[in-house]
């Protein structure tokens, strides 16, 4: 009996705890069993600073606000990621908001087929202020190229916020972007540290136009003389140069120097503009000087005609191996973006140097990661396409409601190489 009554007792004593658990203050938090969600990008988000470009609250757009959103190209897998992370931005404010149908928020993204396309960059930018919309993003191929475009847009009402690559325009809203020159003394102090802090390395960079180019370039360059004494950047390669580069090429393996292309190259531009048919007249200059010049000219398109034929038969990657065999000792390359770690991997494959020469660049897409995983490239700056393309609608939306922007909103990168990129918190950062 007195079991049972100590049973009795013992059950009610829980019973009150219980009760009195469920009584407790608001403020104590009570664990049910579940889990809050959790977005798969949210570690994309946290590398955003400041923090309130991570976060859709307090947008409280009108239904039907349109923001037009302007890559450099749509087919990469950087490019990808950022355009997710816009359409998350934007799906989370329609969301939030509740909006649906005609009501939403409408958040466009367009971009050229090529990366390089000035042109096409600026006509879609036209096509898009004719559409009006409340502001414009932009990630500008030229920095220099939409200035007048973006005098109209503004007389017009159309606010412009910058991402990817910064701009020389001074109306400019705010530009969410890497920290370019950060990101790129980082990868400098690795390819150093990579080759014994001794020895000649090459750049390879998309374009000689772009901010992000240049801030990469200069930041790269800034560490190598600052603290890497021994280490000297023997080779600067342009992709937007290649063409001339290619010809370059070309001539040196004819035995032309610089300077007689050149100058062949003006004598056969000024033939083709007509500026070098003399006609009838001699218009009193010596007949004996003027032979003379025309066969230069003559030499110039015979031996133009060579090497335009042996430039066009090299590939991009005939032209990389050109240039870094010109440095029999060169122990390290850094390319700049996607493209170009993966075209110096390549050109190091196939001069079977990839054991010697390390390789290492930004970002990091499907290909990238493969060859960090072979081998043939060494280590990785990662940039957050997705983290930006979220933080410049941020930007945006914060421009239409006039609640005040940061002139940079970093949106983060880290540091991927074989011996981390398994882990979790690097896992989202990659974009395959």
């Amino acid at each position: 009996m007195r079991r049972k009554l100590a049973a009795l007792v013992s059950i009610a004593a829980c019973l009150g705890m219980i009760a009195c658990g469920c009584s407790s203050s608001d403020d104590e938090e009570i664990f049910t069993g579940e889990t809050p969600d959790v977005p798969q990008w949210q570690e994309n988000l946290d590398a955003i600073s400041p923090a309130a470009y991570a976060s859709i609250e307090d947008l409280d757009l009108e239904p039907g606000t349109y923001i037009s959103v302007i890559g450099k190209t749509e087919n990469s897998s950087y490019w990808k990621r950022v355009r997710a992370g816009v359409e998350q931005a934007a799906a989370d404010i329609n969301e939030r908001l509740g909006y649906s149908g005609s009501d939403e928020v409408k958040v466009l993204f367009n971009a050229p087929a090529d990366g390089e396309d000035i042109d096409e960059q600026v006509n879609i930018l036209d096509e898009e202020m004719a559409r009006y919309p409340d502001v414009i993003a932009i990630a500008s191929i030229d920095e220099n190229a939409s200035a007048v475009q973006f005098d109209l847009a503004i007389e017009n009402g159309i606010q412009i916020v910058a991402f990817d690559s910064g701009n020389s325009y001074q109306g400019i809203q705010c530009t969410c972007m890497t920290d370019n020159s950060g990101a790129a003394a980082e990868g400098a102090r690795k390819l150093c540290e990579a080759i014994g802090e001794s020895g000649e390395v090459a750049l390879i960079v998309p374009d000689s136009v772009s901010a992000n180019a240049k801030e990469r370039v200069s930041g790269f360059q800034d560490e190598i003389s600052a603290s890497h004494p021994n280490v000297s950047v023997v080779e600067t390669i342009y992709l937007d140069q290649i063409d001339e580069l290619k010809r370059q090429a070309a001539a040196e393996e004819l035995g032309v120097t610089q300077e007689q292309l050149a100058q062949w190259s003006e004598a056969a531009s000024g033939l083709t503009d007509g500026q070098g048919d003399t006609g009838d007249e001699t218009s009193g200059t010596d007949e004996e000087e003027m032979a003379d010049e025309n066969s230069i000219s003559e030499e110039a398109r015979t031996r133009l005609e060579d090497i335009d034929a042996i430039a066009d038969r090299m590939s991009d990657e005939d032209m990389i191996i050109y240039y870094l065999e010109k440095h029999p000792d060169i122990k390290g390359c850094f390319g700049t973006n996607d493209e170009t770690v993966l075209l110096g991997a390549e050109a190091i494959r196939n001069m079977e140097r990839t054991e010697d020469i390390v390789m290492m660049g930004f970002d990091a897409g499907t290909d990238q990661i493969a060859a960090l995983e072979d081998g043939s490239i060494d280590g990785l700056i990662v940039q957050n396409p997705f983290g930006m393309g979220y933080a410049t609608v941020v930007a945006a939306a914060r421009t239409v409601l006039e609640i005040g922007n940061e002139a940079r909103v970093d949106t983060g990168y880290v540091w991927v190489d074989a011996e981390n990129m398994e882990d979790p918190k690097i896992q989202p950062m990659l974009y395959e």
